[in-house]
């Protein structure tokens, strides 16, 4: 995986914006889209491939949806919050959108959430970003999540690693922000049910370099370290890892097995083989609709312009923009009277979906289908994840009494605690 400069991500936004904006003028028959992306900052490979997803499924739709022609405007952010709502704001305030798509990451979501609220005439389709709190707690009414927070995408690991891998202890290492932090609360609830130990817990910032105090710090006496870190950051995590010898096994957060860092050369490479997680999609997986995507994404770039398969980055935003245009053809195109014929329509739809079918809890958030994997390598030399076991209608409350869940308390560094819950 390249990490890019600053100048050459400017240039490749400036470019999509370019290639984006093909409707001369917003007039009533155009259905006006912006879309949030990280298109810098560490988590830059992330929103590149989710401009792809959503380029995917403009082709898929030959660029109409509800009888209307599309016009696209993108916009970058960083993985901030700040960012994310500069982003959204001139999408809504300025550009005048009638929908946005994003964003990426964990924060931004919470704030653009909130920042939604503000804006009850637009409706917002989440993108890729999972925080628990982005729907689960105070949700906005005209934000809808068709897509796994990070706890769901969980679903079936800790189980997994506890009764088949044998990882009866393990550490944790992740990004201090709300979606590692929603990993791991779905990771530790279903490993600690199981009678698994978590020992440690390591939180370095996002975008950090040099992992030497944390790798130094990790301990001895653990089967496996899991590892929820993303882009760059993972990259750089396993590759200072194997050079200082770490001999633990690695479980993967859903993003650390992701094309944007399976795609990576050298040492990281070499480590992530056999690397178990749980995520939103398995990129082998035989499913016909699953291989239709695939093919799809690779047919709408060049080799050298893409990853060898779509990351959930590609997929999550493919999915979101894909209800939005399924709904709009169910109600040609009427986005009147606040958006309620939309609205409504989004409720009410199972999405079949490349990666399982999707359908919405009363809080606007994905009842979905989740992947427990494997990282391969295959015969061509690219490293891709298999299944191993298929969990579908995951809620957000991972099959817990409601009541009880309710007790956990929001993700943070040290939430949940590691004990049974079911």
């Amino acid at each position: 995986m390249r990490i890019r400069s600053r100048s050459v991500i400017s240039a490749a936004f400036a470019a999509a914006m370019a290639a984006a904006c093909y409707a001369p003028a917003h007039a009533a028959d155009t259905l006006k889209i912006g879309v949030v992306a990280t298109l810098e900052g560490p988590l830059s490979t992330l929103g590149e491939d989710a401009v792809r997803g959503v380029k995917t499924a403009l082709k898929a739709v030959n660029n109409m949806a509800g009888g209307r022609q599309i016009e696209v405007i993108y916009v970058a952010s960083d993985a901030t919050p700040d960012s994310a709502v500069r982003a959204v704001r001139k999408l809504v305030e300025e550009d005048k959108v009638d929908l946005v798509i994003g964003p990426v990451s964990g924060d931004e979501g919470i704030a653009i959430k909130d920042y939604a609220k503000t804006q009850p005439n637009i409706t917002f389709l989440n993108g890729q970003s999972g925080a628990q709190d982005t729907t689960y707690r105070n949700p906005a009414p005209n934000f809808f999540r068709f897509t796994a927070d990070g706890a769901q995408q969980m679903a079936g690991l800790g189980s997994y690693i506890y009764d088949v891998k044998g990882y009866k202890k393990i550490a944790t290492v992740g990004d201090d922000y709300s979606y590692p932090y929603t990993q791991e609360f779905g990771l530790v609830v279903e490993y600690c049910s199981a009678g698994g130990e978590v020992t440690q817990r390591f939180w370095p910032p996002l975008g950090t370099k040099d992992y030497s105090s944390i790798i130094t710090a990790l301990p001895d006496d653990v089967d496996a370290i899991f590892v929820a870190l993303g882009g760059a950051d993972a990259v750089n995590f396993v590759t200072q890892y194997v050079e200082a010898g770490g001999k633990a096994k690695i479980v993967g957060g859903a993003i650390m097995v992701d094309q944007t860092v399976l795609s990576a050369k050298g040492e990281a490479k070499n480590a992530l083989i056999g690397t178990v997680s749980a995520g939103v999609q398995a990129d082998t997986w035989d499913d016909p609709k699953w291989q239709a995507y695939v093919k799809a994404y690779q047919d709408a770039f060049p080799p050298d312009q893409r990853f060898p398969i779509p990351s959930a980055s590609a997929t999550t935003y493919y999915d979101s923009i894909m209800a939005a245009f399924t709904v709009l053809n169910q109600i040609n195109g009427d986005l009147s009277d606040g958006q309620k014929k939309f609205r409504d329509g989004l409720k009410a739809l199972t999405l079949d979906a490349p990666n399982g079918k999707l359908h919405l809890d009363d809080n606007r958030q994905g009842i979905v289908t989740n992947f427990v994997t494997e990282v391969v390598e295959g015969p061509d030399g690219n490293l891709a994840t298999k299944v191993v076991k298929v969990v579908e209608n995951v809620n957000q409350q991972l099959g817990i009494d409601p009541a009880v869940f309710a007790t956990i308390g929001a993700p943070s560094r040290d939430v949940p605690e590691c004990k049974k819950y079911k």
